[in-house]
């Protein structure tokens, strides 16, 4: 009997998680379900890639009538999961600032001692 492997935690980034706490509640758990399959090591249902953020970063996308809503995330790590930026998404392309936003916290992970 294989163990079952236990969901790696999640860290969240600059405010990432206070920005997360203020998506509505459907949304708030909806992006709750798809963190938790990424810490399991599996897909979410409706990502994509953000390679302009950095390698091995990818974005939940979760949507209902209010708008839609992004966790940009880097799930690539072999021990646990960083979130680095949650937002609603106003407009088709998702805005620069919040991609910059979301590769400063990385490089600004990188660069601490948390990258070892």
């Amino acid at each position: 009997m294989t163990a079952t492997p236990r969901p790696k935690p999640v860290i969240f980034l600059g405010d990432s998680r206070d920005q997360l706490s203020t998506f509505p509640a459907t949304i708030k758990a909806r992006a709750g379900v798809e963190l938790f399959a990424v810490q399991c090591g599996l897909e979410p249902s409706d990502w994509k890639p953000m390679a302009t953020v950095g390698a091995g970063v990818k974005e939940i996308r979760v949507r209902d009538e209010t708008g839609a809503y992004r966790v940009i995330y880097l799930a690539a790590l072999r021990d646990q999961v960083l979130v680095l930026h949650a937002f609603q998404k106003k407009t088709r392309r998702t805005p620069q600032r919040d991609i910059e936003l979301a590769a400063k916290r990385l490089k600004a992970w990188k660069a601490s001692s948390h990258a070892s």
